[in-house]
């Protein structure tokens, strides 16, 4: 099977960027990993991981072992990545001007999100749970780039596939995290069934962006929990009473020298 990526509209407009959110689309994992399952850190065969690491790889014109993926642990942590790390560091996100470094994050219900100034040659993927996203991943991925030379406003940024908000029941005490940091995110919630509440992972991941300063924001409509056929879902897999689920990988790299 092909490998079917999403692309974002405003990260394929910019020259010199190459990106993809992979899908499960065209990758040789078997049973519950069926698909292009690129997460080092699943029960899957370590064969069939490094085969479908090397497919997108190569899809988007780099080398596998230019691939960056990190341990990732829900933080704010974001890494300045100049080379393949020796080992995967406990860290959420990673940016680079270096040519032909594939920066990637693993998802499966969480929010993807992959940025670039182009101007700059500078680019970011931050892997943004609830977790991440309201500690700041995204503000410390943008504080990065810009050390490296990039400016907020010419910064474009998509959300990938995640998890939507008809998807996402959280109880009270969940709702009352957010409000402690501050009462606005309230608007991120509407009531759900028993007294509990659907919360909107992807608005609140692209306000995060829009307040770092980010000029171009667009956000994937998919949701990562009611498509299968298409995506990894851990919240699905626990539902269903699975014992591990899949990853899939969204990657941005600079144009090989």
């Amino acid at each position: 099977m092909t490998l079917i990526p999403i692309q974002a509209e405003n990260l394929s407009r910019l020259p010199g960027v190459r990106h993809a959110f992979f899908t499960r689309e065209g990758g040789v994992s078997e049973g519950l990993y069926k698909g292009l399952n690129c997460g080092v850190g699943s029960n899957d065969d370590v064969k069939a991981v490094a085969e479908n690491r090397r497919r997108a790889s190569e899809w988007l014109g780099g080398t596998s072992d230019r691939l960056i993926t990190l341990y990732q642990v829900h933080s704010d942590i974001c890494l300045r990545a100049d080379e393949p790390f020796a080992d995967r560091p406990q860290a959420d996100a990673t940016a680079s001007e270096t040519s032909g470094l594939i920066l990637g994050v693993l998802t499966a219900d969480c929010a993807p999100v992959l940025l670039a100034d182009a101007e700059a040659g500078v680019v970011g993927a931050a892997h943004a749970g609830w977790k991440g996203a309201l500690r700041g991943v995204v503000e410390s991925t943008v504080s990065e780039m810009v050390s490296l030379g990039a400016t907020r406003e010419k910064i474009a940024a998509a959300v990938g596939p995640c998890i939507a908000q008809p998807s996402y029941e959280v109880g009270p005490e969940f709702k009352e995290t957010f409000q402690k940091e501050d009462w606005s995110f309230d608007r991120f919630f509407t009531p759900g069934q028993g007294g509990r509440f659907q919360f909107d992972l992807k608005s609140f991941v692209a306000e995060r962006l829009a307040q770092a300063g980010v000029g171009s924001i667009e956000t994937a409509p998919h949701d990562t929990y009611a498509d299968p056929e298409r995506f990894y879902s851990y919240r699905r897999v626990t539902h269903e009473g699975e014992g591990d689920y899949g990853r899939m990988l969204s990657a941005i790299m600079l144009d090989p020298a």
